[in-house]
């Protein structure tokens, strides 16, 4: 007990750390992160669908290719007719992945089983020499 109560800003620290280190993985519960490659073996083997979910000119400038652009403030009211049935992996793409997360996210909400997030974004897409178009 003296320990404990000598050393109680190390194991404040400690705590503090551990709690940041699993943070990511909570938060990020509500729709799996993937790898592009990952992303590439979903699309090629399951159909998946790509969703950019930047807005207009983040999408002019560069997209994975064959996305379908549907922006995070649409995606609530645009996901249902862009992909109708809701078994099917859906990969959500950003400059960063985080909005990405959070279309994930919203997606899960609105009844789709494989919403995912493509971890790191267009950067990650784009660090992989995956393609990109542009337009």
């Amino acid at each position: 007990m003296k320990f404990i109560l000598d050393n109680w800003a190390l194991i404040l620290a400690a705590l503090s750390s551990g709690l940041l280190l699993i943070w990511p993985a909570i938060r990020g519960a509500g729709g799996g992160s993937l790898t592009p490659a990952a992303a590439v073996q979903l699309i090629n083997r399951e159909k998946a669908v790509v969703i950019d979910v930047c807005d207009a000119a983040e999408h002019a400038a560069g997209h994975v290719a064959g996305a379908r652009h549907v922006p995070l403030a649409q995606l609530a009211d645009q996901l249902p007719t862009v992909v109708k049935n809701k078994e099917t992996p859906v990969i959500f793409v950003c400059q960063s992945g985080t909005r990405s997360g959070s279309a994930a996210r919203m997606a899960r909400g609105l009844g789709y089983t494989r919403p995912l997030s493509l971890g790191g974004g267009l950067a990650s897409w784009r660090t992989a020499s995956l393609p990109i178009e542009k337009g």
